[in-house]
């Protein structure tokens, strides 16, 4: 295969979850470069319709829906509208979370119900939107499931570690039993990411920012654009081999041996 075609999602159908904000838009825009039809998909519908007009407005092929990753009913209509748009799935990134609107708790008093707030959307909403997809990803002979975790994963940060690492556990699981289907499943964890959301979960300035950086060897922050090269590795035949791993980029912040 010649290296130009490694990358080429050409005829490829990806949904994006969260897909109208922050990474998502950036990796919406770039599976259409690559080639593949997008549909973004979120829980403002409003937003998913303005960034799907922006990608056909510059030529790629998009469509929106709504979506509550929470609701395996609003996960099966969802998959239902690729279906209807493009023909069936073949990529599914989980890109929707809750990161910067989490309880000002401990684990050790947190209610309840924000517990449940928290895991029905970054621990739930993966695993039901990726059984919404997987007959259509059968049907067609396999496919790929990113999950979007977080260098913040392998830290203690309370609810939202604790939430990302179970979803790194959900990616390890899945991978071992739709891998000998032909889906492979893994995750991106990125480090501090320079946007919106992440300057609201931990300003710019902050001095908690700034010792953070100073742990990391490498390059110690990035746009979204930084974790697009790992997307499309997952996403394409360049990652055909790779199965239930979770790719950190972060410079190097988080050392798993």
């Amino acid at each position: 295969m010649a290296i130009s075609e490694l990358f080429d999602l050409s005829g490829k159908v990806a949904v994006i979850t969260g897909g109208a904000g922050g990474i998502g838009v950036v990796y919406a825009k770039s599976l259409c470069e690559a080639g593949a039809s997008v549909l973004v998909a979120d829980l403002d519908d409003e937003a998913a319709r303005r960034t799907a007009d922006d990608l056909v407005t510059a030529g790629f092929a998009a469509a929106h829906t709504p979506v509550d990753v929470r609701s395996s009913e609003s996960a099966g209509a969802m998959a239902a509208a690729a279906i209807d748009a493009f023909g069936g799935i073949d990529i599914l990134v989980n890109n929707a979370a809750i990161m910067t609107d989490l309880p000002p708790y401990g684990l050790h008093n947190m209610p309840v119900a924000e517990w449940d707030r928290v895991m029905n959307v970054n621990l739930r909403g993966p695993l039901l939107c990726t059984q919404a997809v997987l007959a259509s990803m059968q049907k067609r002979g396999g496919g790929r499931i990113i999950n979007g975790l977080s260098a913040g994963a392998f830290i203690t940060g309370g609810i939202y570690s604790l939430s990302k690492y179970a979803l790194h556990g959900l990616t390890l699981n899945l991978a071992a039993e739709l891998g000998p289907q032909g889906i492979n499943v893994n995750a991106i964890a990125p480090g501090l990411v320079n946007n919106e959301s992440g300057y609201r979960s931990l300003p710019k300035d902050s001095p908690f920012r700034e010792a953070l950086a100073a742990r990391i060897p490498g390059k110690t922050s990035g746009p979204p654009e930084d974790i697009v090269g790992v997307l499309l590795l997952l996403c394409s035949c360049a990652g055909d081999w790779i199965n239930g791993q979770t790719i950190l980029v972060d410079g190097g912040w988080i050392a798993r041996l």
